[in-house]
């Protein structure tokens, strides 16, 4: 992404910042306003755009307990958010970040020292199985959007082409409970932005003029039907007010949150039962 000249002295300055062995707080917090992530390669090749500071300081009241996972996590801007914006107490927090991109492993490294980094990616049945293992109790996301960044990947059960439902389809294997950012478009329900809120699972035709609600339903179905993931409304975060702090987009978002202990036992047992079918056969 090529940049303004005001974005281009502020990157550089960011740049300048991370060449230091330790950073200070001020330090970091610099870097998360100012490093961009076209500044050193093509983001928009891979759809990634950082979840803007006050969008990452409302979300982490959607993240519960000690033990977090981070997918497709950037610089780390969600973790570090939830793990310095918050009294934790005497609790360790315990943050696992998964990033595709080497040069934001590299600068989140140095903005939350704190977390154990992975490079890789999520869609890597090898670091499925290794997340597996470390009992999350939270996983979180801002994943990118839509179709184009799917780039033939394969999720474990859902089948369609958006990158925001494929990744919340693996991390319902990797923890109890989650929290994302989604485009407002492949989201269950509108809320940011708008009037009133208004569930795509319970619509007024009358007010559906624009047949949005009508179009979510039919791409959220594909999820819930071959996922048995529900996708839900959380403390009720307006994700408009932040639309304008990304950096060269503007996108229109929401957060969605989901209970995934229930499920994981449900699959338990649906496996069980097929073991002893083919047994008993």
């Amino acid at each position: 992404m090529k940049l303004t000249k005001v974005f281009a002295k502020k990157h550089q300055e960011a740049k300048e910042i991370l060449k230091k062995d330790v950073l200070t707080l001020e330090d970091k917090y610099f870097v998360l306003e100012n490093y961009n992530e076209g500044g050193e390669c093509n983001n928009k090749f891979h759809s990634a755009h950082f979840t803007p500071l006050e969008l990452a300081n409302d979300f982490k009241l959607e993240i519960y307990g000690n033990n977090i996972l981070d997918l497709c996590a950037g610089i780390g801007i969600l973790s570090f958010s939830y793990l310095h914006h918050l009294n934790h107490g005497d609790d360790k927090i315990n943050i696992v970040c998964v990033e595709l991109n080497p040069e934001y492993v590299a600068v989140g490294r140095k903005i939350l020292p704190e977390a154990t980094w992975i490079c890789g990616d999520v869609f890597s049945s090898e670091i499925q199985a290794l997340l597996k293992e470390m009992n999350f109790s939270c996983v979180i996301s801002n994943p990118p959007f839509g179709n184009f960044s799917m780039r033939g990947n394969i999720a474990p059960r859902y089948t369609g082409k958006l990158f925001e439902y494929a990744l919340i389809d693996i991390a319902s294997d990797l923890a109890e409970y989650g929290a994302f950012i989604i485009p407002q478009n492949s989201s269950p329900f509108l809320y940011s932005g708008e009037r009133l809120f208004q569930d795509c699972m319970n619509i007024n035709y009358e007010k559906d003029k624009t047949g949005q609600l009508e179009s979510n339903k039919k791409k959220y179905l594909v999820l819930n039907q071959e996922t048995g993931i529900d996708l839900t409304f959380g403390v009720g975060i307006d994700c408009s007010m932040y639309k304008d702090d990304w950096k060269g987009v503007k996108p229109s978002c929401e957060i969605v949150t989901c209970e995934f202990s229930a499920l994981q036992e449900k699959r338990k047992e649906k496996t069980q039962l097929i073991q002893i079918d083919l047994f008993a056969a």
